[in-house]
């Protein structure tokens, strides 16, 4: 069923109040729900390492989202990669401008729109308990997941680098000695497979165990260039990912774990189309048509990207109860993508492509290489601590270049950082119900840029910082089931450096340290007999000296800026419930408001669509004090809901279906009529039968849909000589079969 695109639109803010009311009145959340329902009628206990213990979700001060691997699998199986996440948890966004690679994550509206290759961002994504700093090496794949962990507002007193926002913790299913292990295929529209595998169990007896993981996922060409009458021009990707673990446990002592994971991606980077956007709309017009594009290049918007790395996590117990932590991790990684950035030719219309535009950014010779030490007390005291130090290096290259030899000339820039930090955190059991607990980092962050083959001169570039984060909390146990805390943290942004102008002949540009000063609080509870969770959380943040980067305008320019400040204020909500027996039902809700405060902030703006801010000084720079932060939707919506029907031998008949709808979310710095989206929204559908073999083994066989309305929804935009935007997957209808080894 369709609708007019006002009438559609009044539908959807009708559903969203009703939804949002319901949400609020039965306590169903979690953002992302599980595609097999957990077993019995309660809800299962959720572990999370969040303070770097084994810690029962509802038991710590801090508003913390966990989701299964077995909850992303639905997600992932048309063939997503990492910004699945995106809308799926409250108060969590996501988008990238850089197909597969170079994700840009945002919580409670915080996080950095930068495309470039060395941007920096306050959100930390940690992968088997490595940072990985760099964009690219953010965006390896998620395969064999045991839980993805999501930690809204500071994070830096227990965890590397950049917190200000949180921090997204992703853990791989380790090694055992039981033999376990799955298969895993989906087929779908426009070509498109899922293949995911993984075994593992004991090499030797109580001593050594192994995992080994594997990915392929893969998608034909399906737009055509229209301008070059190539049809399959674009769109497809293929995308190949291992992992392998050891597991060393010689005696109850000592443990060692080494991770060894490694991806190769060939496809084509972001699609941009031009002049989708008609001056003084948001709407999608004429000129968008999802499988066709007029680039006026044969290149086609071509992508590749290698990386490998590997850690070692070790563990050292003594008999006082002391636990020794080790872990050392070096990722590398090379690669590149080339945009079409006007997205089209000078002579599509409306709206005039003064020159045309094309450039291939790539990364070369990424080294990181990180080293931390942790000592902790034993877990079974009244008073626990723990103490450390973290060490981070790392050094790439990145260049810059026209294809063919064209504009902009090729130029290469160096990146290196070195930063250290030593912390440490306390807390205290005053009582049953009481817990007080406190940490403090101090951090040391050093950057610099120099010219390594330029035609245009690179003067070189230091900046350091040295900074104290820490963080106050407290937790109260209510009573069995409902517990309240308070939470104040303060986190520390080092100083950043964007250098990618320099190939069009403008200096580096730098911005000082951003602090943020966070407030929360919040409350978890597990009513109607653990049938149900709910946990809500209030925060106010304001970040100081909040960095910025001024994308695009009729410049085309990518600046580093700082805003005198900016605060984010709202609220949060995870629950979930059993309405019976066989329907588990999740409902997430987050409200988010953002204002940059900064009265002397000025930025370029877009040569060709309705800017709503004012140009008092009329020298083309628009005043954007108070306007939201960019990339950061007012509101998140997500449900879920899963269905069993018993059948014989212990299967079951199921649906699945899981939905999010996103408000208002500002594209830039500066608003306009123009570049904003309002009531995205996406749905996926899965029905099938799960079984049990007569050996133990498990299986699934399912139809699914991924977008099963066909969203056409504005992601994303160019904006600096044409109203060109970017938009969301198409919808993948397919099938899909897995085994699990028990």
């Amino acid at each position: 069923m369709t609708f007019a695109p006002s009438a559609r639109k009044s539908l959807q803010l009708a559903g969203v109040s009703a939804l949002a009311l319901s949400a609020l009145a039965i306590t169903p959340s979690v953002a992302v729900a599980q595609s097999e329902a957990p077993s019995g009628s309660t809800i299962e206990t959720i572990i999370v390492t969040t303070t770097r213990r084994e810690e029962n979700l509802q038991d710590i001060a801090n508003s913390v989202t966990a989701v299964s691997g077995e909850a992303l699998a639905p997600l992932t199986e048309g063939g997503a990669d990492i910004l699945t996440l995106a809308a799926r948890i409250p108060s969590v966004y996501a988008e990238s401008s850089n197909g597969r690679v170079a994700p840009r994550f945002y919580i409670r509206g915080l996080g950095n729109t930068d495309f470039d290759l060395a941007a920096s961002q306050p959100v930390s994504v940690i992968m088997d308990n490595v940072v990985m700093e760099n964009v690219i090496l953010k965006s390896f794949p998620l395969f064999d997941v045991a839980q993805v962990e999501v930690a809204r507002g500071p994070q830096g007193t227990l965890f590397g680098r950049n917190t200000t926002a949180g921090t997204i913790k992703f853990d791989s299913v380790r090694p055992t000695q039981d033999t376990d292990g799955y298969v895993s295929l989906a087929v779908g529209s426009y070509g498109t497979t899922n293949l995911e595998a993984a075994l593992g169990g004991a090499l030797v007896e109580d001593v050594l165990s192994a995992r080994l993981s594997v990915l392929s996922q893969r998608r034909d060409d399906w737009i055509d260039n229209g301008f070059t009458g190539e049809n399959n021009a674009l769109g497809g990707y293929e995308e190949q990912a291992g992992r392998a673990q050891l597991l060393f446990t010689p005696n109850e002592s000592f443990d060692a774990l080494l991770n060894v994971h490694a991806r190769s991606l060939v496809g084509t980077s972001a699609v941009f189309r031009a002049n989708i956007l008609t001056p003084g709309s948001n709407a999608l017009n004429g000129n968008f048509v999802r499988d066709e594009v007029y680039y006026d290049s044969t290149f086609n918007n071509p992508q590749a990207y290698d990386s490998w790395g590997t850690s070692a996590a070790l563990n050292l117990y003594t008999d006082g109860g002391l636990t020794l932590t080790s872990i050392t991790a070096y990722e590398t990684a090379d690669g590149y993508s080339l945009g079409d950035i006007d997205g089209g030719n000078l002579v599509t219309g409306p709206g005039i492509i003064p020159f045309p535009s094309e450039t291939q950014d790539g990364i070369d010779s990424l080294e990181q290489i990180t080293q931390e030490f942790r000592l902790a007390s034993s877990d079974d005291q009244a008073t626990t601590w723990q103490v450390g130090a973290y060490y981070f290096q790392s050094e790439f290259d990145i260049t810059t270049v026209g294809p063919n030899g064209g504009f902009p000339p090729s130029t290469t820039v160096r990146h290196d950082n070195n930063l250290w930090s030593a912390f440490g955190q306390l807390s205290h059991q005053v009582n049953d119900n009481l817990q007080l607990s406190g940490g403090l980092r101090f951090t040391h962050d050093a950057k610099e840029l120099v010219g390594v083959v330029t035609s245009i001169p690179v003067t070189p570039v230091s900046v350091s910082d040295d900074q104290f984060s820490w963080d106050l909390s407290a937790y109260y146990d209510l009573d069995d089931r409902q517990a309240v805390f308070a939470r104040l943290a303060r986190g520390f942004r080092g100083p950043s450096i964007q250098a990618r102008d320099v190939a069009f002949f403008n200096p580096p540009s730098i911005a000082d340290s951003e602090t943020s000063t966070s407030f929360e609080l919040g409350y978890k509870s597990e009513p109607l007999d653990g049938r149900a969770r709910f946990n809500a959380t209030a925060f106010y943040y304001q970040v100081d000296d909040l960095q910025l980067s001024a994308v695009g305008g009729a410049g085309n320019l990518v600046q580093l800026i700082n805003a005198d400040r900016g605060v984010g204020y709202g609220f949060e909500i995870d629950s979930e419930i059993f309405v019976t027996d066989n329907l588990f039902i999740t409902a997430g809700f987050s409200w988010n408001e953002t204002e940059l405060q900064d009265n002397a902030l000025e930025v370029g703006v877009c040569s060709q669509c309705t800017v709503l801010d004012p140009d008092a000084d009329l020298d083309g720079f628009h005043e954007v004090d108070g306007n939201p932060f960019p990339q950061a939707p007012d509101y998140i919506l997500s449900f879920t809901a899963r269905y069993a029907i018993p059948a014989g031998n212990g299967g079951e008949w199921f649906a699945y279906t899981d939905w999010y709808y996103q408000g208002r979310t500002n594209l830039f710095l500066y608003e306009s009529e123009e570049f904003y989206s309002d009531g995205n929204f996406e749905g996926g559908l899965r029905v099938g039968y799960a079984g049990e073999l007569s050996g133990g083994q498990n299986y699934e066989v399912a139809l699914f849909a991924r977008n099963i309305t066909d969203e056409e929804n504005l992601v994303g935009g160019i904006d600096f000589n044409n109203n060109t935007g970017f938009v969301n997957e198409p919808r993948i209808v397919g099938a899909s079969f897995r085994a699990s080894l028990n």
